[in-house]
């Protein structure tokens, strides 16, 4: 049996995390760190306070005893001070890895991003051996790239403490929606209004080609890790590649053609009213992110995505008409409009 300790653990993938490691019969108790513990508290779930940004927090003596540390805590806003998220996200997470050390956890199981990778093809897939250093204009993937530079010097230092990065797609899940809509939308935007019939047009922007996946599949993939004695990283994404030619075909929408100096300039003024939280530092990096390959998932972990990018999206664009949320802080539902 093993204790496991999952960091952002009231979050869009900590509660999927947590739930099922919950439900796993290999798992004898789960400690969920969070900075509100939760009302939500599954069977053999244990919760603390902790602040990764406070240098007070004593996180090995929260890793005592641990099988392996799930470390998913991670801040998006404010994107106007990149300073305070550095805090929480790069210095907090240098924290974590310190905390694993000195606590001798045997295995660290880190959530990067695709958003660590540097620019890279649409028309192709990239594996794992992509260079990662991401897109340095954006906080995010600045923050990813560090901590994967980071982890290099971790993992040489550190040769007794198993490592995995995960790179996981866009996560959504219909309880992440409304949460997911303060973060990039704004606190203000209607999510009854995200419908369809109200949508005239669809931009289709040239680049605009990601990849996404369904939360809980992202969180199948961290259970599997746990319980691996695999090391490295694993990208995670599930088919097909999304476009504006597969939305325009979802949402039953007419697709017209958008400049991608006319999208930016929009996005730039939004997010210098204050009006958007998305940057256009985000939006210049999702442009350029490459598409993912996941056979090593596949054939290593033994991974599977169990929704379609469609069904992933339809599921989400459900969840933001109807305000779903979680009994999480963070996860909070709530309908605007």
């Amino acid at each position: 049996m093993s204790r496991i300790v999952v960091t952002g653990a009231t979050g869009n993938v900590g509660t999927s995390v947590v739930r099922l490691l919950s439900e796993d019969p290999e798992v004898d108790s789960v400690l969920g760190l969070a900075r509100r513990i939760p009302d939500w508290s599954p069977p053999g779930t244990e919760w603390s306070p902790v602040d990764l940004a406070s240098e007070r927090a004593d996180l090995a003596k929260e890793f005592a005893g641990a099988d392996a540390v799930v470390h998913l805590a991670w801040a998006f806003q404010p994107t106007h001070d990149p300073a305070t998220t550095w805090r929480t996200n790069v210095l907090g997470s240098i924290r974590v890895f310190e905390a694993v050390a000195a606590a001798g956890v045997p295995a660290l199981v880190h959530a990067s991003s695709v958003g660590a990778y540097s620019p890279g093809p649409k028309d192709e897939a990239v594996d794992e051996s992509w260079p990662t250093h991401g897109w340095p204009d954006a906080a995010y993937c600045r923050e990813k790239a560090y901590l994967e530079r980071t982890l290099d010097t971790f993992e040489r230092d550190h040769p007794e403490v198993r490592v995995v990065r995960m790179r996981p797609a866009f996560l959504f899940k219909r309880e992440s929606a409304s949460e997911q809509r303060r973060i990039f939308g704004g606190r203000f935007l209607p999510g009854p209004l995200v419908r369809p019939e109200l949508l005239p047009v669809l931009p289709d922007i040239p680049g605009l080609r990601v990849q996404a996946l369904h939360t809980d599949d992202a969180a199948k993939a961290y259970q599997l890790a746990v319980h691996s004695e695999l090391r490295g990283a694993f990208n995670l994404a599930a088919e097909p590649p999304v476009d504006a030619a597969l939305l325009g075909e979802m949402l039953g929408t007419r697709r017209v053609r958008l400049p991608r100096t006319a999208a930016r300039s929009a996005v730039a003024a939004a997010w210098g009213l204050h009006l958007l939280p998305a940057s256009p530092h985000l939006f210049d990096a999702v442009l350029r992110l490459p598409l993912m390959d996941c056979t090593r998932a596949r054939t290593e972990l033994r991974w599977r995505p169990e929704h379609t990018a469609p069904e992933v999206l339809e599921e989400f664009l459900k969840g933001l008409q109807q305000g779903a949320g979680a009994d999480t802080e963070p996860l909070r539902g709530r309908k605007v409009g």
